[in-house]
């Protein structure tokens, strides 16, 4: 239960150490200096397809969700992150016992941090030529899924869906041993997803 939350002082602010954190996103904006410093950070950074090997091209390690998961993704790239190693791990509240028994139980890490963008589907769409095979395969059903698994447990999690919060998100670990805000800052543009 190593990650039961046991640091009151952290508690006391609002604060939760950033062991693990799962990035998904689309926009790969300010995605190096991001993942370069959650790795300062001794951050596992959890990733799948495109995301994962833009970190890994930055000289970042990273853990694929197949690691995690112990599941291939699969059907082109549909399912990846549809799985309980991944939810489970989003959504145990750490604040309860049971949970932390249970993710314990069935070896599922907590995840401390998601930053996600969805892929572009009204800038697809607006794409002069595009085809209906096309516009459906940018419908993104993992990164809102995550979201909202993120969002229940906002306790626990903290959400990052804009990259021009990341060089905030760093210096705020950098400032505090690396532990970041559960503030509504960092969600609020997650209303819009």
């Amino acid at each position: 239960m190593g990650h039961l939350q046991t640091d009151e002082k952290l508690k006391e602010i609002n604060m939760v150490k950033v062991r693990r954190a799962l990035i998904s996103v689309s926009d790969k904006t300010g995605l190096a200096k991001l993942a370069a410093g959650l790795n300062k950070h001794g951050v596992e950074i959890i990733s799948t397809g495109g995301t994962a090997k833009y970190i890994e091209g930055s000289g970042v390690k990273v853990t694929r969700v197949a690691d995690v998961t112990d599941f291939p993704e699969m059907l082109d790239g549909r399912v990846k992150t549809l799985h309980p190693k991944i939810h489970g791990a989003l959504l145990a509240d750490r604040r309860r016992e049971s949970h932390m028994r249970q993710v314990e139980a069935f070896d599922i890490k907590p995840i401390d941090l998601v930053v996600i963008n969805l892929y572009p589907f009204k800038e697809t769409i607006k794409k002069a030529g595009v085809t209906l095979d096309e516009a459906i395969e940018n419908i993104d059903i993992g990164g809102p899924a995550m979201l909202r698994s993120a969002a229940k447990n906002f306790a626990g999690v903290t959400v990052v869906v804009s990259p021009l919060l990341y060089g905030e998100i760093i210096t705020e670990m950098d400032n505090n041993n690396g532990a970041i805000s559960r503030s509504e800052e960092h969600t609020s543009e997650l209303q819009s997803h």
